[in-house]
């Protein structure tokens, strides 16, 4: 997964990355907290869902 670089705009950096990447071709990913399994998802409409 590649980051890409977001303004400076807090004292402590934080990771950026680009949910097209992250995602593939059909628009689908896991993120895994605390072993809970969410799916971020890429609507038609080009906005990001994040579902359980």
């Amino acid at each position: 997964m590649r980051e890409i670089g977001l303004p400076d705009t807090a004292t402590e950096p934080r990771p950026a990355y680009d949910a097209r990447i992250m995602t593939g071709t059909d628009g689908l990913a896991h993120i895994v907290l605390d072993e809970k399994v969410y799916t971020l998802r890429i609507t038609r409409a080009g906005k990001l869902i994040l579902t359980k």
